[in-house]
């Protein structure tokens, strides 16, 4: 039996080193799963290349580095944030390529209005900040806009973040370049042919969750809301994510019962 394939893809400014301990926690909730990480143009090992501004060529670009890898389709994708756009497109352009989709706390038009999509109250601080702040001082603001668990610090965290972004540094150039790819982006009115599971973190400061459940909504898709869980719903609540993703799939539905006690339908 044929191994099944998950590709993981993170968000504005973040790369595969983001992910932490969550693809080995995927792997143990998943048996025999390969799980692949790959970064998108202008983040990490591919920082030096030019970041796109559409997201369609976010997906060619990662179509083709799966090729080059050997990596064969069907795929799964799980995506989060722009990444969940960048899910939503491949899925849409090339449904054979795609088994499912988890979108986790993503937004689009034109299901979301703009100042739901970013909360309109961090448009001055994340402007400030991608225009004149200092390496760490970016690195803190988007650890305590993206998580709940660690919003009022954890320097070991921090550290790390700080050393990805030192190693393979993303341009201002090339984070407005995501940004631009991901306010022009408008997905289909109709959900992808596959089955999709909508995620969110109802304590999201970055993006209203709200944007997932209408999401979800319009495309009558199947939707998990964890109550106290941030933007970046691995870093937050990885096991919560995983086993919920394994329960989806009908993976000893009965073993994980117990931990998805937090979670509600997106009503």
């Amino acid at each position: 039996m044929t191994r099944p394939t998950w590709i993981l893809l993170r968000g504005l400014m973040r790369e595969q080193r983001h992910w932490g301990d969550f693809p080995a926690t995927l792997a143990r909730a998943l048996p025999g799963a390969h799980i692949v990480t790959p970064d998108l143009p202008g983040n990490g090992t591919r920082h030096a290349q030019d970041s796109a501004t559409r997201v369609a060529d976010m997906v060619t670009a990662c179509r083709q580095d799966l090729a080059a890898r050997g990596i064969a389709a069907p795929y799964h994708l799980l995506a989060l944030s722009l990444g969940g756009m960048v899910a939503v497109e491949w899925a849409s352009r090339y449904p054979q390529e795609i088994t499912r989709c988890v979108l986790l706390n993503t937004s689009m038009r034109p299901f979301n209005p703009f100042y739901r999509r970013l909360r309109w109250q961090n448009y001055g601080a994340l402007l400030r900040q991608l225009l004149l702040g200092d390496q760490r001082s970016q690195e803190a603001l988007i650890l305590r806009l993206t998580s709940r668990r660690h919003a009022q610090g954890n320097p070991a965290l921090l550290a790390d973040w700080c050393a990805y972004q030192q190693e393979y540094p993303v341009s201002r150039r090339n984070a407005l370049r995501q940004l631009l790819s991901a306010a022009r982006y408008r997905a289909p009115l109709i959900r992808p042919a596959m089955p999709v599971l909508v995620m969110a973190g109802a304590q999201d400061q970055l993006v209203d969750h709200r944007c997932s459940q209408q999401l979800a909504r319009a495309w009558q898709a199947d939707c998990l809301i964890h109550r106290d869980a941030g933007h970046d719903l691995p870093l937050d609540e990885g096991e919560w994510v995983a086993q919920s993703v394994a329960r989806w799939l009908g993976v000893d539905a009965a073993e994980h019962d117990k931990t998805i006690t937090t979670q509600s339908l997106c009503q």
